[in-house]
């Protein structure tokens, strides 16, 4: 059975697994369509306008906050911008797609406030333990910065009650069936 296309959005704490459960979907569900946020960061190498982000000057950004082009937007560690354009979702929606919006929850906040007839995805590690395992073994982020993340997701678990769903990541494929499956799809065979 599958429901009418339409946005859902996926949010939990650090190092839960948000990204690797996306691209895990991004891999295996093209009827999916991943958001694709907006920021005033400059482009990695590799990276593609269009693709990865949108890509735009900071005066850009700000023109399109005052015009409420954003169901969300937020500047994220005090320095550069990101948000999801309104147009590019409602696009996807419009095409008959099913949209995953993958967000830190102060974003998920904003959304809901916006689209309250989304449909809003708790992604929880398997346990405390596990969750600072994955943030330490990622080795991409300082003691200090591992420790203010830690106290930001004890902040961030608190925040469950407030989804529609939970899905607990204790196996990728796994997360993202069942992800996929409260989407109105069907999950891919083994």
């Amino acid at each position: 059975m599958s429901k009418k296309p339409g946005l859902t959005v996926l949010a939990g704490p650090t190092a839960v697994g948000k990204g690797t459960v996306s691209t895990y979907i991004r891999d295996n569900y093209p009827e999916v369509w991943l958001s694709v946020s907006a920021t005033t960061r400059a482009p990695r190498p590799g990276e593609v306008d269009g693709v990865h982000y949108f890509f735009k000057s900071k005066e850009e950004f700000e023109s399109l906050v005052a015009a409420g082009e954003f169901l969300e937007w937020a500047v994220v560690h005090g320095q550069n911008t990101y948000g999801t354009l309104k147009s590019t979702v409602n696009d996807a929606i419009a095409e008959g797609r099913s949209v995953l919006l993958e967000i830190d929850l102060q974003g998920a906040r904003q959304v809901k406030d916006a689209v309250p007839d989304a449909q809003f995805v708790f992604l929880a590690p398997p346990s405390w333990d596990e969750m600072v395992r994955r943030l330490v073994g990622r080795g991409t982020e300082s003691a200090e910065e591992q420790q203010r993340r830690l106290e930001t997701a004890k902040l961030e678990l608190a925040a469950e009650p407030e989804f529609d769903h939970t899905v607990i990541n204790d196996d990728v494929r796994r997360a993202a069936d069942e992800l996929v499956s409260l989407m109105g799809l069907t999950p891919n065979p083994r």
